[in-house]
């Protein structure tokens, strides 16, 4: 599957070239067609006729001229209802841009613009974009033509941050503090599901860290810990061959039993019921969060 990691590794033709970091490929859109992890960013516009998109377990139906910003590491698989030709999708690989690279956006933060499907107006526009980056990439390798690629790409993308402008967190102290806590954990969750730990390395004390927490996501720094292991999980579990002891280990769990309680407290599920669903092809419903009062 191009760009993305099954249960085997894919081709090295699969990913951007190394000459660049941007390249044009072809989805993988079938049904039934098995979950994967991106390796890398990928921008997919649809042409025509209805694209079903799972992400991170979430569906999308998207019409003619709807873009979708995949970013590495999220579960992923397409599936088309009808007919219609395959989407258009541009691949670059992360850290291509620097975090102050280009103004107002970082492209490898996970909070950028564009985390849900857009409709962007005048969608030829964008069409044109994808072809002229996909065409130049196909070409012959070089440093013109690479940086030539880097001034198109980052374009495209401060385009698209102008159409949503992704989490522009207010600048109060709350605010802040959240997206220092947030960066911190996306470093360090596959080593410490403790808040303590989180609010000793940012020099402040879990309540600080929880009231903001509150106040920008409604949910407890806690709760958002375990939301973002608990969603590491399932990406694990859908998307690789790991055995269930592996993935829990390697988010940090000593006890394959520990895990399995862990699992089933925040998705109502075994992990080996909710791989299962996705190897007999069945829905892989995921249950509401817990409230803040849990």
């Amino acid at each position: 599957m191009p760009a993305l990691i099954h249960h085997t590794e894919p081709a090295p033709t699969c990913l951007p070239p190394d000459w660049s970091g941007i390249g044009g490929c072809v989805l993988p859109v079938a049904a039934g067609a098995a979950t994967g992890l991106l390796r890398c960013h990928a921008l997919v516009l649809t042409t025509t006729g209805p694209l079903l998109a799972e992400i991170d377990f979430a569906e999308h139906l998207c019409g003619p001229g709807t873009l979708l910003w995949i970013r590495p590491g999220q579960a992923a698989r397409f599936s088309r209802p009808g007919d219609g030709d395959d989407p258009l999708t541009i691949v670059f690989r992360p850290g291509l841009f620097g975090p102050e690279e280009l103004p107002g956006l970082s492209p490898d933060d996970p909070s950028g613009p564009a985390r849900e499907p857009l409709t962007p107006p005048g969608p030829a526009v964008f069409r044109d974009v994808f072809a002229h980056l996909a065409a130049d990439a196909a070409g012959p390798p070089g440093p013109v033509p690479a940086a030539l690629l880097r001034h198109e790409l980052a374009a495209l993308l401060l385009r698209i941050a102008t159409l949503d402008p992704g989490s522009e967190l207010r600048a109060h102290v709350e605010s802040r503090t959240f997206e220092r806590f947030r960066r911190r954990l996306e470093e360090r969750f596959p080593h410490t599901r403790r808040v303590e730990d989180y609010a000793a390395e940012l020099g402040c004390s879990v309540r600080t860290l929880t009231r903001a927490s509150l106040a920008l996501t409604g949910r407890t720094a806690k709760q958002v810990v375990d939301d973002r292991v608990a969603l590491q999980a399932r990406r694990m579990l859908a998307a690789t061959s790991m055995s269930v002891a592996e993935v829990g280990r390697g988010l940090g769990f000593g006890e394959p039993t520990n895990f399995g309680r862990f699992f089933h407290r925040e998705t109502g599920l075994s992990p080996g019921q909710f791989r299962g669903r996705f190897i007999t092809g069945q829905p892989a419903t995921i249950p509401g969060q817990r409230s803040p009062a849990d």
